[in-house]
């Protein structure tokens, strides 16, 4: 486990602290960051927030958190799909 002490000016902390606690959203905020900027998996993130699959989907979805698919994943799953289907036949 890793411990990061963060300071805030006092005006910041009062505004933040008014609508959230403050460790759970730097917590969230920095899940949220690494998702975004593909350092952490989806998994990753539930793992962190403490999050069943639903409520981390739910969680990146309502933060407009697109998952990461790009063209050669997408060429990955065909192929898969493909191989898949050839053997069931």
């Amino acid at each position: 486990m890793f411990t990061v002490t963060v300071e805030l000016p006092d005006v910041v902390q009062q505004n933040l602290a008014e609508k959230h606690e403050l460790s759970r959203f730097v917590l969230e905020a920095i899940a949220l960051e690494g998702y975004r900027q593909e350092a952490l998996s989806r998994g990753q993130v539930g793992a962190m927030l403490g999050m069943s699959f639903g409520a981390t989907e739910a969680f990146l979805k309502e933060r407009n958190a697109t998952l990461h698919y790009d063209m050669q994943d997408f060429e990955q799953d065909m192929a898969t799909s493909r191989r898949l289907g050839q053997k069931q036949l």
